[in-house]
């Protein structure tokens, strides 16, 4: 018998991929863009799993699959850049999402501190240097220090939920 709100299992000790995707479709994620240089030229994916990891200091972390052509790229950059997505950006998100030259007109991007790419009318930037990184499962999470950060243009963030990407706006801002 399977209880309603229980979890099922692979008998790996965790549930099937397919299963947890599933079920973080309802849970909003913020949306970002990576960037680095390498020899080749800019390099850059949208990630949904951006999230700060300690104020003190300053890290933040994101993870990329194993079998990203971006990670093959970043995973030996010095400096990556994290850019923090407005709602305005979908168009944005969604060219860093697919591939090919993504760094290509209609991208509009500028370098940055130690020569990282860094996407014009961000919410926010951050420019960080490799801290620690680890292979879990089937992805690598990639800490960084945050040696860079900046305000961009104001605005509402853009967060993906239930496999589209959409505007947070809130008229007043919820406080705790």
């Amino acid at each position: 018998m399977t209880v309603p709100g229980t979890a099922t299992g692979t008998g790996t000790g965790t549930v099937g991929g397919g299963e947890l995707r599933s079920v973080l479709r309802a849970h909003a994620a913020g949306v970002a863009v990576l960037t680095a240089a390498d020899e080749a030229g800019p390099v850059g994916v949208t990630v949904t799993s951006f999230t700060s990891v300690s104020a003190n200091p300053a890290l933040v972390s994101v993870t990329l699959a194993e079998t990203s052509t971006t990670w093959a790229r970043v995973k030996d950059c010095g400096r990556f850049g994290i850019q923090l997505l407005g709602a305005h950006q979908a168009e944005t998100a969604m060219r860093f999402a697919r591939p090919g030259d993504r760094f290509a007109p209609p991208t509009a991007w500028h370098p940055g501190p130690h020569g990282v790419p860094l996407l014009d009318d961000c919410l926010s930037w951050l420019v960080c240097s490799p801290y620690e990184q680890l292979r879990l499962g089937d992805h690598h999470l990639l800490v960084g220090a945050v040696e860079y950060a900046r305000h961009g243009t104001p605005g509402d963030s853009l967060v993906h939920l239930h496999r589209d990407l959409r505007p947070v706006t809130a008229p007043t801002p919820a406080r705790t």
